[in-house]
Protein backbone atom coordinates (compact mmCIF):
# COMPACT_ATOMS: atom_id res chain seq x y z
CA UNK A 1 0.00 0.00 0.00
CA UNK A 2 2.84 2.46 0.50
CA UNK A 3 3.83 2.16 -3.41
CA UNK A 4 0.78 3.23 -4.26
CA UNK A 5 0.57 6.31 -2.11
CA UNK A 6 3.97 7.40 -2.59
CA UNK A 7 3.53 6.57 -6.46
CA UNK A 8 0.11 8.82 -6.47
CA UNK A 9 2.36 11.49 -4.86
CA UNK A 10 4.68 11.38 -7.05
CA UNK A 11 2.22 11.72 -9.98
CA UNK A 12 0.66 14.37 -8.21
CA UNK A 13 3.81 16.08 -7.99
CA UNK A 14 4.11 15.79 -11.48
CA UNK A 15 0.87 17.46 -11.97
CA UNK A 16 0.47 13.76 -13.94
CA UNK A 17 -3.07 13.94 -11.73
CA UNK A 18 -4.27 17.79 -11.88
CA UNK A 19 -8.52 17.49 -12.78
CA UNK A 20 -8.21 21.33 -13.52
CA UNK A 21 -5.13 21.02 -15.66
CA UNK A 22 -6.75 18.24 -17.67
CA UNK A 23 -10.43 19.87 -18.15
CA UNK A 24 -8.63 23.23 -18.90
CA UNK A 25 -6.45 21.33 -21.81
CA UNK A 26 -9.30 18.72 -23.02
CA UNK A 27 -11.64 22.18 -23.34
CA UNK A 28 -8.76 23.61 -25.11
CA UNK A 29 -8.14 21.26 -27.83
CA UNK A 30 -11.40 19.98 -28.11
CA UNK A 31 -12.37 23.82 -29.37
CA UNK A 32 -9.31 24.16 -31.21
CA UNK A 33 -9.24 20.89 -32.91
CA UNK A 34 -12.62 19.65 -33.47
CA UNK A 35 -14.74 22.89 -33.04
CA UNK A 36 -17.37 21.48 -30.64
CA UNK A 37 -20.08 23.56 -28.39
CA UNK A 38 -19.71 23.47 -24.87
CA UNK A 39 -22.60 21.16 -23.80
CA UNK A 40 -20.88 18.98 -25.63
CA UNK A 41 -17.21 19.17 -23.87
CA UNK A 42 -19.27 19.47 -20.33
CA UNK A 43 -20.84 16.00 -20.92
CA UNK A 44 -17.34 14.77 -22.17
CA UNK A 45 -15.26 15.55 -19.30
CA UNK A 46 -18.11 14.78 -16.80
CA UNK A 47 -17.86 11.20 -18.93
CA UNK A 48 -14.29 10.90 -17.55
CA UNK A 49 -15.17 11.52 -14.07
CA UNK A 50 -14.12 15.33 -13.86
CA UNK A 51 -16.33 17.23 -11.09
CA UNK A 52 -19.10 18.88 -12.52
CA UNK A 53 -18.44 22.28 -11.18
CA UNK A 54 -14.60 21.70 -12.63
CA UNK A 55 -15.45 20.99 -15.95
CA UNK A 56 -18.82 23.48 -16.64
CA UNK A 57 -15.71 26.51 -14.95
CA UNK A 58 -12.89 24.88 -17.62
CA UNK A 59 -15.38 25.06 -20.13
CA UNK A 60 -16.61 28.70 -19.44
CA UNK A 61 -13.00 29.86 -19.02
CA UNK A 62 -11.82 28.11 -22.68
CA UNK A 63 -14.86 29.35 -24.65
CA UNK A 64 -14.55 33.00 -23.44
CA UNK A 65 -15.53 35.13 -26.05
CA UNK A 66 -16.28 32.15 -28.41
CA UNK A 67 -19.56 32.83 -30.28
CA UNK A 68 -20.66 29.56 -30.21
CA UNK A 69 -23.60 29.83 -32.93
CA UNK A 70 -20.95 30.69 -35.32
CA UNK A 71 -19.41 27.43 -34.19
CA UNK A 72 -22.40 25.47 -35.17
CA UNK A 73 -23.26 27.22 -38.69
CA UNK A 74 -19.13 26.33 -39.10
CA UNK A 75 -20.40 22.61 -38.19
CA UNK A 76 -23.81 22.81 -40.68
CA UNK A 77 -22.02 24.23 -43.30
CA UNK A 78 -18.82 21.79 -42.92
CA UNK A 79 -21.54 18.42 -42.86
CA UNK A 80 -23.78 19.25 -45.19
CA UNK A 81 -21.47 21.29 -47.72
CA UNK A 82 -22.44 18.34 -50.82
CA UNK A 83 -26.31 19.00 -50.30
CA UNK A 84 -28.29 22.33 -51.76
CA UNK A 85 -29.60 24.63 -49.94
CA UNK A 86 -32.45 24.88 -50.95
CA UNK A 87 -34.76 22.30 -49.82
CA UNK A 88 -32.04 21.94 -46.52
CA UNK A 89 -34.04 20.85 -43.55
CA UNK A 90 -37.29 21.08 -44.74
CA UNK A 91 -38.74 18.16 -43.67
CA UNK A 92 -38.68 17.03 -40.15
CA UNK A 93 -36.80 13.46 -41.36
CA UNK A 94 -33.98 15.62 -41.82
CA UNK A 95 -34.25 18.33 -39.50
CA UNK A 96 -34.39 15.96 -36.82
CA UNK A 97 -31.20 13.94 -38.14
CA UNK A 98 -29.29 17.29 -38.43
CA UNK A 99 -30.50 18.02 -34.87
CA UNK A 100 -29.10 14.31 -33.43
CA UNK A 101 -25.74 15.37 -35.08
CA UNK A 102 -25.33 18.28 -33.39
CA UNK A 103 -26.17 16.89 -29.78
CA UNK A 104 -26.16 13.48 -27.82
CA UNK A 105 -28.99 12.64 -26.53
CA UNK A 106 -30.18 14.15 -23.15
CA UNK A 107 -28.63 17.83 -24.11
CA UNK A 108 -31.79 19.20 -25.67
CA UNK A 109 -33.10 22.80 -24.35
CA UNK A 110 -35.20 25.18 -25.17
CA UNK A 111 -32.87 27.86 -25.58
CA UNK A 112 -30.21 25.24 -26.93
CA UNK A 113 -27.91 27.42 -29.51
CA UNK A 114 -28.09 24.05 -31.75
CA UNK A 115 -31.82 23.97 -31.89
CA UNK A 116 -32.10 28.01 -32.60
CA UNK A 117 -29.20 27.50 -35.75
CA UNK A 118 -31.50 24.36 -37.25
CA UNK A 119 -34.65 26.68 -36.78
CA UNK A 120 -33.08 29.81 -38.52
CA UNK A 121 -32.03 27.24 -41.65
CA UNK A 122 -35.40 25.54 -41.83
CA UNK A 123 -38.81 26.88 -43.24
CA UNK A 124 -40.84 25.42 -39.95
CA UNK A 125 -39.82 26.97 -36.94
CA UNK A 126 -41.82 24.30 -35.08
CA UNK A 127 -40.45 21.25 -36.24
CA UNK A 128 -37.04 21.34 -33.75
Amino acid sequence: MEDVDATLSKLKASRYLDDRRFAESFAAARLENQRIGKIRVIQDLRRRRVAPALAEASVHKAYAGVDEAKLIEEFIRRKYRGTGREGLFENQKDLGSAYRRLCEPGSARARDPRAQALRRRSGTAGLV
